[in-house]
């Protein structure tokens, strides 16, 4: 148990941690918000399913190349204004305008413009937002060195982010109420202006009031010019070798994989459950349950799980605090079984308090051991550091589990004999629905309790890393 007191120099203030979670809100708020929108491309706009099948995906693997890249580039960025600040301030206006851009469609074009139109705008996009949001993972690891205090920062930043997925359900409902706009598409126009106008507003907040890492202590950047472009190339490509050395942050991967992909795959499940078993496919009884279900369990991640989980890993240490919310995770997924009840629709949240134990953990965790696994390259590797390179990484690998996730997701439905143009799903379907909700998850995450439990990078260890480094700096 830990008795370690945070020196006051290393307490990142309340401002700033505010600041930081308001970037977290827009890191949450514009793909919670894109992942909505994008159902609306079938009923609203008139796109084929294989169309926008592909329209979420290969954005994706562009996406997977820019990360590294942004990060690498706001590694080694030597500017008056800090090397992450001048990004996210651009990032976040470019993120907003482009959001509401990309989804000013009209059902009268025709479905290939309409497809062309998302699929080339989707990859300027996502540009910007790479230029928002990597940076901004990069700066969370340096804003302070301690190790509990980074799990208060990343805590305090979860919590605030949750707040996204408690209104994004809601798009739902707004977009689809005839009272509100004349047509869905109207819906999806006027809401993208508005989600991207307030993505402008919090997202400019970590770059004017978040502080940086002192630059004087940053050495051994690279040189980022056009006449260095194939210098800075080999050097990215040696720094992402390095880093996939790094046994800890390879767990760190490994296990977030696990859970996040295992939680995705059958994210959308507890939706038709919702509808088909307990309410017969009856979508108008079945009401906004479905839209309750998400936020009762983005509130209790935030106000409920998260403080649980950061007093967890202040007084067990990181590891183990990951290890137990992840096994109480577990419990959370079985109690399912008993708690989507058609007798009883308010037992739906019987299962959420245990069940959000594995996300609200897992980033709370995740993002507060790989800033001290930052610590462990510079220790061994030297300078630069290399935050953003780290932050772009680990959240490839978050992506990659998504993608990953919607297709094993849909390769699921139609494996349990889910008919998504019936109006009534059979007795044996929705039983294999049912089980697949549960088991899936609950199986990867019981792997990812197996990929951390060797995981060694303690408090004891990271305390001893930090004092070399404050030393080779010549820091007091």
């Amino acid at each position: 148990m830990s008795t370690y007191v945070t020196p006051s120099k290393d307490r990142v203030p309340l401002g700033q941690k505010a600041a930081f979670g308001a970037g977290h809100l827009v890191n949450n708020l514009l793909p919670g918000s894109l992942g909505v929108f994008s159902f609306f491309l079938l009923t609203a706009f008139g796109m084929d399913p294989f169309l926008a099948g592909l329209l979420g995906g290969l954005p994706r693997f562009f996406d997977a190349i820019t990360d590294p890249i942004m990060g690498y580039i706001s590694d080694n960025t030597t500017s008056r204004f800090g090397r992450r600040k001048p990004y996210i301030f651009a990032g976040a206006i470019l993120s907003g305008i482009l959001f509401a851009v990309l989804w000013q469609l009209y059902s009268e074009n025709t479905q290939m413009y309409n497809f062309w139109y998302f699929l080339i705008f989707s990859m300027i996009y996502l540009i910007g937002n790479t230029m928002f949001s990597t940076p901004l993972i990069g700066l969370g690891y340096e804003m302070t060195f301690d190790y509990n205090e980074r799990t208060r920062l990343m805590g305090f930043s979860q919590t605030i982010g949750q707040i996204a997925w408690m209104i994004v359900p809601w798009f739902w409902v707004i977009i689809a109420n005839p009272n509100l706009f004349e047509t869905q598409a109207i819906g999806v126009r006027q809401l993208s202006i508005i989600v991207g106008g307030i993505c402008i507003f919090l997202g400019l907040m970590p770059a004017l009031f978040c502080k940086e890492i002192d630059q004087a202590n940053l050495t051994n950047r690279d040189d980022l010019t056009l006449k260095n472009l194939a210098k800075n190339l080999k050097n990215l490509i040696k720094n992402m070798i390095l880093i996939f050395k790094n046994g800890a942050f390879v767990r760190l991967c490994g296990a977030t994989f696990l859970v996040f992909n295992g939680f995705q795959m059958v994210a959308s499940f507890s939706y038709f459950i919702i509808v088909f078993y307990m309410f017969t496919g009856d979508y108008g009884s079945a009401g906004t349950w479905p839209a309750w279900f998400s936020t009762v369990s983005a509130l209790c991640t935030a106000f409920l799980i998260i403080p649980v989980i950061t007093w967890m890993s202040n007084k067990w240490g990181k590891r183990n605090a990951f290890i137990a919310s992840t096994a109480i995770s577990i419990v959370g997924y079985t109690l399912k079984w008993w708690g989507f009840n058609p007798g009883n629709p308010w037992l739906l949240f019987m299962p959420i308090p245990f069940m959000v134990f594995g996300i609200g953990g897992l980033f709370t965790l995740m993002m507060s051991m790989t800033a001290d696994v930052c610590d462990l390259d510079e220790l061994n590797n030297g300078m630069p550091r290399k935050e953003g390179t780290f932050g772009a990484i680990y959240w490839w690998m978050v992506k990659l589990g998504q993608g990953l996730a919607l297709v094993l997701g849909g390769l699921i439905l139609k494996l349990v004999g889910f008919d998504q143009n019936a109006t009534a799903q059979t007795v044996e379907t929705l039983t294999r629905l049912r089980l697949a909700d549960i088991l899936v998850p609950a199986f990867t995450a019981g792997l990812a309790i197996w990929v951390m439990w060797n995981y060694d990078l303690t408090e004891e260890k990271a305390k001893q890393i930090k004092e070399e480094l404050v030393r080779r700096r010549g820091e007091l």
